[in-house]
């Protein structure tokens, strides 16, 4: 599904896509 708090820590990379892991919520 959509969960930003478990993929934001697990794979940030996979829903950003070309865009930094650690520029969303930080």
């Amino acid at each position: 599904g959509f969960q930003i708090t478990s993929i934001r820590d697990v794979t940030p990379l996979a829903h950003n896509g070309c865009r930094p892991p650690k520029r969303r919520r930080v």
